[in-house]
């Protein structure tokens, strides 16, 4: 039998979210931080990588899409990828190395210095993030790092991280697209400013 928990009904869904983006407002100089990260990388011809799991995986491919093709306001398209978009090269990984070491690999073959990793794991305890995020650390790649609960193994890691105060995976997971969204937007406010 599961051990997980039940939120409720919408209004307990939404109370919860509510107070776990009270929890998170703290991270408005963070979020500006990793904003000029990103800013300064991709004015110099960097990119954006982005990799997570499950849920995650999807929010990397959703925070890609909003730098390659445009948030709010018109402009050109900024490079960005999300490691977990290719099922041949994870499975390949997979088979020939370990899981653990998908997005490492991956970044090896694509990653340069100066480029930006945004790791995003809802536990803090993915290894193949873990492993992706310490390789990037070793090699010039600056980490940003979107994590749930206390942080998990990832807590410390990353040059830069918001936690979300969780224990709920679909509440980190709505609480981490409101923490990009607001990223992509100030992005997009640097990069535009004349």
């Amino acid at each position: 039998m599961s051990n997980i928990k039940k939120i409720g009904g919408l209004n307990e869904y939404l109370l919860h979210v509510e107070n776990t983006i009270k929890n998170i407002k703290h991270y408005d100089k963070v979020v500006d931080e990793a904003a000029n990260k990103i800013s300064d990388a991709l004015k110099k011809g960097n990119k954006v990588i982005v990799c997570g799991n499950g849920g995650s995986s999807a929010d990397a491919q959703h925070i890609v899409a909003e730098l390659t093709g445009r948030f709010l306001e018109e402009r050109k398209g900024f490079s960005a990828i999300a490691l977990p978009t290719s099922i041949a090269a994870a499975t390949a990984i997979s088979n020939d190395y370990s899981f653990e070491f998908i997005f490492e690999r991956e970044l090896q073959a694509i990653g340069k210095q100066g480029d930006i990793l945004i790791a995003i794991s809802t536990s803090g305890n993915s290894i193949n993030v873990i492993n992706a995020v310490k390789y990037a650390k070793n090699n010039g790649i600056s980490t940003i790092s979107l994590l749930g609960k206390d942080g998990g193994k990832m807590k410390d890691l990353s040059d830069i991280e918001i936690i979300v105060p969780s224990n709920e995976t679909p509440i980190i997971q709505i609480v981490h697209s409101i923490m990009y969204h607001a990223l992509c937007d100030r992005i997009d406010q640097i990069m535009i400013e004349k």
